[in-house]
Parts: C-alpha cells; structure tokens; sequence
C-alpha cells in the first residue's frame, strides 16, 4: 500500500522543472499582439463594414473601379524587376566578397551607405542628378551623347531606380550574411576534386544558397511592393506609377473611408503573401532537385 504514495511521488519528481528562461518569450508575444495581431484583426473586421451594401462592397468596389484594381499590376511591374534587380547584383558581389579582409570591409561600407540615407533623401539627391536638368542630364549633352534632355524622375524608371538604389544594400548584406555561413572548407575539397571556380559555385554555393535567396527575394519583395514615399516623390501619383499603397492613402486621408482603406491594404497583403508562397514553393522544388537526381 505504500508503495502507490512514492511511485506518485516519483513521478511527480520525474516532470521536467519549469525553465524560466520561456518567460523571456512573454515580452516578445506581448509585441507581436499589440503592434501585428491587433491591427491586422481589427483592419480585417473594419475592411467588412461597408457604409452601403454587403461585406464584400469594398472588395467588390475596389475590383470594379477603373483607377483601383490596376494598382496591384503596377505596383508587381516595380516591385518584381526592383527586387530581381537587387538579388540578381548581389549574388555575384557578396560572392566576391565572402573571404573577409581589409577590402572587404571598406567595399562593404560603401556598398551600404544608402540604407542609411532614407528614402527621401536619395528621392532629393535623384532629383538633382537625374532630373531633365540634372547633373547627368547636362553632362550627357555636353559630350554630345544624347541631345535631349533625359527623363529619369517623375516617370516609371525613376520610382524604380529608387528601389533599387534603397533596396540593394538590405539584400546584399543579407545574401553576404547567408555566403560567409557556408564553411569554405566545403569549396576546397571539391577544387582537390578538379572542380573549378564555376562548378564549386553551382554545385555547392548555389545549393546551399537556394533557401536563403528565396527568403531574401521574399524579404526584398515585401519592401519594395510596400513602396509610397518614391512613388509620390519621383513618380507620377495620378498616371504610370499609382501603386496600391497611394490608393489606400487616399481612400483613408482624402475619402475619410478607413473601411475601403484597410480592405486596399488586406488586398496588398493577399498579392504579398501569394508571390511569397510562390516563391517558397520554388524554392523548396529548386532545393530538392539536387538530392531527387542523385537518388536516381
């Protein structure tokens, strides 16, 4: 009989001790819900209460209206060529600099100077270098290379240089982060192997490269479809560079129709999250290649 009291106890004794070390997680969850959880939610219920007809009026409004759902398509004709712009220099660069030295550093510093300037001050130094009388305006006609004025600002390509030009230092220091973690030993021994400079690249960077590029796409993209800022400062806001973001603003600080802003800006989210999906699934069948044909 009193052996069930000590096997209880034993048992008890047998649970694993608290490890308070989890409370260090409560300040972080606390964040999360109050500046991600809480406006998402409140946004998603606030985008279904229409002034007039069903849920959906916004959604439905926003599909139907001439001068809304074309901002999705022109916002991904920004975000997608800035961001395989961005990923596609800073692969080979961050190659390049992956042993750490002297140079490295220096080249590195430069590299990431703009992320530190903001995005309204590289709009104003644009303006003076690219503008139909800008630096590069005069330059070209003084060595009589084009004889027009170029037009770089107020226009799609300016919007786009943009992006490029803020966006290229996070992912390169991104892409140079996930190239430094891969051991060099690795690169080595496939030389002693007889395998070259290109070959040691695509068959063991490049691989291993594969999930951290896709989380960098996605990382870059998400910054560059939220674009506002160069859209009103070098783009047109009423033609060629209306993205979604400038229609959410209006709607919510000219229309005062925060219902029809937040459904805009749960729209933004759907298109950001599918092209991320899209790209996560490509990178899980691009990753996998390797080690499905090697089975065969």
């Amino acid at each position: 009989m009193s052996s069930a009291p000590a096997l209880a106890g034993a048992r008890a004794d047998a649970r694993p001790p608290f490890d308070r070390i989890l409370l260090l997680v409560l300040p972080a969850a606390v964040f999360m819900l109050a500046l991600f959880v809480y406006p998402f939610l409140y946004g998603l219920w606030l985008s279904f209460q229409t002034k007039e007809g069903g849920a959906l009026a916004n959604y439905i409004h926003f599909f139907t209206t001439d001068n809304l759902y074309p901002t999705i398509w022109i916002t991904l004709k920004l975000a997608l060529p800035a961001t395989i712009i961005n990923v596609g220099l800073s692969l080979p660069i961050a190659y390049r600099l992956r042993r750490k030295s002297r140079f490295q550093r220096w080249v590195t510093t430069l590299l990431v100077v703009p992320i530190t300037l903001g995005t309204v001050l590289v709009a104003e130094g644009m303006l003076i270098y690219f503008g139909p009388k800008g630096w590069l305006s005069q330059f070209v006609q003084l060595i009589h290379l084009y004889d027009g004025p170029i037009r770089l600002t107020h226009n799609f390509w300016g919007v786009l240089i943009s992006l490029v030009i803020s966006g290229f230092p996070f992912t390169f220091l991104l892409i140079l982060s996930y190239i430094t973690g891969i051991d060099p030993v690795l690169a080595r021994a496939a030389s002693t192997l007889g395998a070259g400079p290109r070959q040691q690249f695509m068959q063991i960077y490049l691989p291993l490269l594969a999930p951290g590029l896709a989380i960098c796409f996605c990382l870059a993209f998400v910054q560059a479809f939220s674009v506002f800022p160069s859209a009103v400062l070098l783009g047109s806001p009423a033609g060629p560079t209306r993205v979604i973001s400038i229609a959410a603003y209006e709607a919510a600080f000219e229309q005062y129709d925060y219902a029809l802003a937040s459904a805009i800006a749960m729209i933004m989210g759907a298109v950001q999250l599918l092209i991320v999906v899209a790209v996560l699934g490509l990178r899980k069948a691009f990753y996998r290649g390797p080690v499905a044909g090697g089975k065969g």
